[in-house]
């Protein structure tokens, strides 16, 4: 997992696993993005080919602790270590499974950006 920050701005690498009907899920890479200059209250998640997610910073917090869904998003802990995130679109549902921690990480990464624009 990598970490990018620019002023304001903040990139993780996380993985998650896309559940489908298949025997066996697919590992991708997850681009976690965060600008506080731009969208302070919104995360964004990129997957592979530029397709982009963009959902409130407090729906992902809300959904690591108890199930929470805003328009074409939920957000639920699926066991102890694991949190999904499922996204409906035109083209269907996509449901990604996460490591908790690395979601977390990233929101900790996010207040942090905030909290160094309060002390400028």
């Amino acid at each position: 997992m990598t970490r990018t920050t620019h002023d304001h701005a903040v990139e993780d690498q996380a993985r998650g696993r896309l559940v489908t009907d298949a025997p066996l899920s697919r590992r991708i890479p997850v681009a976690l993005r965060y600008d506080a200059d731009f969208t302070p209250a919104t995360v964004r998640f990129v997957f592979p080919g530029d397709i982009e997610w963009s959902f409130p910073r407090a729906l992902l917090e809300t959904g690591l602790r108890a199930p929470a869904r805003r328009g074409d998003i939920g957000v639920w802990p699926c066991g102890r270590v694991q949190t999904v995130v499922e996204f409906h679109g035109v083209d269907g549902v996509a449901v990604v499974q996460f490591d908790t921690t690395a979601l977390m990480r990233f929101l900790r990464h996010t207040y942090a950006a905030t909290a160094s624009d309060s002390t400028r």
